[in-house]
């Protein structure tokens, strides 16, 4: 079952309006990119999905169930987040205590920790990191190890906040790869980001905000063709887009195969 925001808004205490009427539909396996620039909404809406927030008008509902009805714990089981900076989310002395956390929390059986721990710190490619501390590591490192942490559970929707940040090639690669893994499981991956590259290489759906609103919810290459919301939410027309367009050859281009294919 889907994650279903339905008109759904959120206010800090001291009144100020966060996210106005939100509605969205995240399915199984689907990769949605959340894009636009700070302050759009981006970072309440995703956190409203997993109870981090809860709405305080209309509703997010995860799997038939409303978030206002159950504990951040308990969402997280199912939609899990990775925060932007690693820092903010490993507290662990070294990354197998890390992983190890959840499964201790749940009281899973010591076969079911084991295999869980196994399978994530493959997924994430940090295996050899095993008894390392998390201090120790690279920035990049660490954000693997943070997001490994998040699929030792067993959660159906994965968020990751500005994930490519830090990373060279290997490691957007490497995200890649985990991102196909986890939509080959069924497994929703969420992101927000302000790398509009990574949005075109690795989403089919882009979900754009702007002073607390959706303001559009289509492929890539119906967003980046639309003017009128790239103004809006403040975005740049990925490179080779703004290339095809300046040659006259298509509004919809946005790798550089289909440039090439366009060109008499």
């Amino acid at each position: 079952m889907p994650i279903v925001l339905s008109d759904a808004s959120y206010s800090y205490p001291d009144g100020s309006l966060a996210v106005d009427g939100v509605s969205l539909r995240i399915n199984d396996g689907e990769r949605v990119a959340i894009v636009g620039q700070n302050g759009a909404g981006k970072t309440t809406t995703v956190k409203m999905m997993n109870g981090l927030l809860k709405p305080s008008t209309g509703t997010v509902v995860v799997d038939g169930e409303s978030t206002t009805e159950h504990t951040t714990a308990t969402i997280a089981r199912t939609v899990g987040y990775v925060f932007q900076n690693p820092d903010d989310q490993i507290f662990g002395s070294d990354v197998q205590g890390e992983l190890e956390y959840m499964p201790k929390y749940l009281k899973w059986d010591a076969a079911k920790s084991a295999e869980r721990v196994k399978r994530a710190a493959k997924m994430a490619g940090i295996g050899r990191y095993l008894k390392v501390n998390p201090n120790d590591l690279p920035f990049a490192i660490k954000k693997f190890v943070a997001i490994s942490s998040i699929l030792v559970g067993e959660c159906k929707y994965v968020i990751l906040d500005e994930p490519t940040a830090g990373l060279d090639s290997q490691g957007l690669k490497l995200l890649n790869r985990l991102m196909d893994q986890l939509q080959s499981q069924g497994v929703a991956v969420i992101t927000i980001t302000h790398d509009m590259r990574f949005v075109v290489d690795s989403f089919t759906r882009v979900v754009a905000m702007a002073n607390r609103k959706i303001i559009a919810d289509g492929t890539c290459a119906e967003v980046f063709a639309d003017d009128a919301v790239l103004t809006a939410a403040k975005l740049k027309r990925p490179e080779v887009a703004q290339l095809a367009r300046e040659l006259g050859l298509s509004d919809s281009a946005l790798h550089l195969d289909d440039v090439v294919a366009l060109v008499p």
